[in-house]
């Protein structure tokens, strides 16, 4: 062999050999921030549409807003909120999420089926969705990541159990938004937490003055109504000018805080209040969608991620009272 091709025939050698002694090369890890390898993510800061059913001034969607609008100062999200409590328009909220390209929604869902359409073409369009405060049980269906809040029927057993326990016999569940499924749900469970006699009462919440009307007729009618239990904190304050007007005996306990409540519960018109700590549901989500979007993680292990409820009584309501000031609870 010439010495030529001996030089050829070690230096080939050697490079088998290295590669033998090599193993195989290390995955490399993604980028910081990088988002789920299943979709190609904008970048920049994520923008985060919510789109609750809240209608205008409602003090409990102000505290949802507030929650989102802190978890976006906190982890550098652009979040816009908007709200409309009509279906159709809701829907029309998130079209045009969808057509601007945010890079995720929140979305509550009172009415499931107005919403189905125009969540699920937020989905294909590769937009994660997570859905709050109503709708659970429609939730994954549509596609949504999950879903944050409290299960409506179980706050109403609680509800319901607490009149029973404060040994009231016939109760009057107040409906405020027809058509909201949450709502149904909530009159459901105390129905069967109470074990007793319910009634349910169709009021308008945007129409306070003719809510507060149905309830004093309702309750001045059947004197045996010694409970009243009303599904938002407003119509609870209404509820309790109604129930002073005719001199009824009936006790009120509602569906969550503000301010006038914990004013109430201290006065003693209002026996207790189901706090389904809303500022989670702002804020949760928020958080959630940024973990989804930079580290690929989905909360709640195909279950909800429940907020509440959380009972609220003379016993509890100076600690939380100074949160509900701030807008937090």
């Amino acid at each position: 062999m010439s010495h030529r091709l001996k030089k050829v025939f070690v230096v080939v050698a050697g490079l088998l050999l290295l590669s033998a002694c090599t193993g195989p090369k290390a995955e490399e890890k993604p980028a910081a921030g990088a988002g789920p390898a299943t979709s190609e993510q904008p970048s920049g800061p994520l923008r985060v549409a919510v789109i609750s059913h809240g209608t205008a001034g409602d003090a409990f969607w102000n505290v949802v807003k507030n929650g989102a609008e802190e978890a976006g100062r906190q982890l550098d999200v652009q979040v816009e909120y908007n709200s409309d409590g009509d279906p159709g328009n809701q829907a029309k909220l998130i079209d045009n999420a969808v057509a601007q390209r945010v890079g995720g929604l929140v979305v509550s869902m009172a009415n499931p089926e107005a919403l189905k359409t125009s969540i699920e073409n937020a989905v294909r369009a590769g937009i994660p969705v997570i859905t709050i405060n109503s709708g659970e049980d429609k939730s994954a269906g549509y596609g949504a990541l999950t879903h944050v809040g409290q299960n409506e029927t179980i706050a109403g057993e609680e509800a319901g159990k607490k009149f029973r326990e404060l040994g009231k016999k016939k109760l009057l569940c107040v409906v405020h938004e027809a058509g909201n499924v949450g709502q149904a749900q909530r009159c459901d469970g105390a129905k069967t937490g109470f074990a007793g006699d319910v009634q349910t009462l169709q009021v308008d919440i945007s129409n306070p003055t003719d809510a507060e009307s149905r309830i004093r007729g309702a309750v001045q009618t059947d004197s045996s109504l010694d409970a009243v239990l009303t599904l938002n904190s407003q119509v609870a304050a209404r509820a309790v000018s109604a129930i002073k007007a005719v001199g009824s005996k009936a006790q009120v306990g509602t569906f969550d805080l503000n301010t006038d409540v914990v004013g109430a519960i201290k006065a003693g018109d209002v026996v207790f209040a189901v706090d389904q700590q809303q500022y989670e549901q702002g804020y949760l989500p928020v958080q959630f969608l940024k973990l989804y979007r930079d580290n690929a993680n989905v909360v709640g292990g195909g279950k909800p991620v429940l907020t509440g409820p959380d009972l609220v009584d003379k016993s509890t309501v100076d600690t939380v009272g100074q949160y509900v000031q701030r807008g937090t609870r």
